[in-house]
């Protein structure tokens, strides 16, 4: 298992259209990819899961991935979040 805590970049969080760019990079990967908030982890490749997070800019979060590809799957989520989410 791979992770790495980052800070979302992206001023008003991760809405729905930064949530989808995210869960359509997680789903690239083959690994299980989980997001952690507050102690609540979900499926970071389902998009209800990731809103039910109400992650907001500025919140701190964990990117976990466990697999064949769960490095690349991390760097590659994080560096999203680093940009904002493309927004």
């Amino acid at each position: 298992m791979f992770y790495k805590d980052v800070v979302v970049q992206n001023q008003v969080g991760l809405h729905s259209r930064p949530a989808t760019y995210f869960v359509h990079e997680a789903n690239k990967y083959k690994s299980t990819v989980q997001i952690e908030k507050d102690e609540r982890r979900i499926n970071a490749k389902s998009l209800l899961g990731v809103l039910s997070l109400g992650i907001m800019g500025g919140a701190s979060i964990r990117i976990f991935a466990d697999g064949d590809d769960e490095k690349e799957a991390v760097e590659a989520l994080s560096a999203l979040i680093d940009r904002g989410c493309a927004e």
